[in-house]
């Protein structure tokens, strides 16, 4: 009898764990699945859609699934909208109607794929900003702590002005401590060199410490004076103010879209290119309003004399005068192409988190120190590469184990860049 109870909580036992376990593995897939579904609504959906209310290109998707007449019909309509509209089913002739811009179809997603995207609208929450709070009192302070050159330079000025001060402070007590003693002792008290007088008359008793006192600062005037030429022309952090306010943070970050879609010449050429207004009507035609209201985007219509009530062009366009952020010296040459094809380097290894900016700065200092320290460690992507598969083969000494970086292919060489 006890034998067989034993039996019986082993049973419920592993009956429990069982359950305990299917329950871990279905949540931990439905987390991955609704990380694929946010994965694939930006892959897919965020260039005209977004997960809210909101209308951008196409309308906005929250609650999609009350308003469609069914999952499938969703599936069916994402997979070929044209069909549907042919079939004559009315909501897909409605939708038509509210918006000309014919939607594409994704015959290529699968219905499970489908589904993930449903799902990920449905159960979408707008991310929360953190704001820091600072209680009354505390200083907020940023950064890692450290102190930047500027303000350790400043530090130095400030305590060197404190020791002079305090030579002077002890050169007058001094002074006064000889007189008293010279009294007490009935003797004639030295004559007063004053405070200049002290330090010269110092100066010529201790002349090698002179020496390397001013050894010492000379050789800190010159590394001073070395690091600010070199700085010359160099404007990291650079951020300024452009004739509209156009938000990387919004477009790149938010909406997903890619940074060659609005820089096509970053895989074709020489140089990124500054987008052209028409690239921002192909959204901005329908899309007049931004989280920042109706002014910016107006703006653009104003430069085109694009009515947005008749969507008609005029005859009396203005260009806008961008703002240049990222400028190179006409003796130094880059490639976007070469870098962003070939290389495969991703924007922001050069110009930082981009998606998140709301106001476009330079992030790298793009000097020829900084240049030549890269090429120096990146490694050529030059496995599964066809620009560098021949010379890849033609190479043996590539295949020695070691990561083949720029520099080992000439990436140094003076004529590379200067020319």
């Amino acid at each position: 009898m006890l034998v067989n109870d034993k039996i019986i909580k082993r049973r419920g036992s592993l009956r429990l764990a069982s359950l305990v376990l299917t329950s871990l593995i279905f949540l931990s897939s439905f987390a991955a699945f609704a990380q694929d579904g946010e994965k694939l609504f930006k892959q897919n959906c965020a260039a005209c859609h977004l997960p809210t209310d909101k209308t951008v290109l196409g309308p906005g998707l929250k609650g999609i699934t009350e308003r469609a007449p069914s999952e499938q019909w969703i599936i069916d309509w994402i997979k070929n909208p044209d069909a549907l509209i042919a079939s004559g089913d009315a909501y897909a002739n409605e939708i038509k109607e509210f918006s000309p811009t014919a939607m594409a179809p994704f015959g290529y997603l699968s219905d499970e794929e489908i589904v993930a995207i449903i799902e990920y609208v449905k159960n979408y929450a707008p991310p929360v900003e953190e704001v820091a709070v600072v209680a009354e009192g505390v200083v907020e302070t940023s950064g890692s702590g450290t102190l930047d050159e500027g303000t350790l330079r400043n530090v130095l000025i400030a305590i060197g002005g404190l020791l002079l001060v305090l030579v002077f402070i002890l050169s007058s007590v001094r002074r006064s401590l000889t007189q008293l003693v010279s009294e007490k002792e009935g003797v004639e008290a030295p004559e007063e060199l004053g405070t200049w007088g002290t330090v010269t008359n110092w100066m010529n008793a201790h002349r090698g410490w002179v020496g390397v006192i001013a050894l010492v600062l000379i050789l800190a005037f010159l590394k001073w004076g070395t690091i600010e030429l070199m700085n010359i022309g160099v404007y990291t952090g650079y951020s300024p103010t452009q004739p509209i306010a156009f938000s990387h943070k919004i477009h790149a970050g938010q909406n997903g879209i890619n940074c060659v879609y609005c820089h096509t010449s970053a895989e074709k050429g020489k140089t990124a290119g500054i987008p052209s207004l028409n690239v921002c009507m192909n959204c901005h035609t329908h899309v007049a309003e931004g989280p920042s209201g109706t002014d910016e985007i107006a703006k653009i219509y104003t430069a085109l004399d694009f009515d947005p009530t008749t969507k008609t062009y005029g005859d009396n366009p203005t260009p806008i005068e961008w703002v240049r952020v990222h400028n190179l010296p006409d003796l130094s040459y880059f490639n976007h192409s070469q870098h962003v094809v070939v290389g495969k380097i991703e924007c922001q290894e050069c110009h930082g988190e981009i998606q998140e900016m709301g106001v476009a700065e330079q992030h790298s200092p793009l000097t020829m120190g900084w240049c030549v320290d890269c090429h120096r460690t990146t490694s050529v992507q030059v496995a599964d590469n066809e620009y560098y598969e021949d010379l890849h083969e033609r190479t043996p000494s590539w295949h020695d184990g070691n990561p083949v970086t720029v520099e080992r292919i000439g990436g140094l060489e003076c004529g590379k860049c200067h020319y």
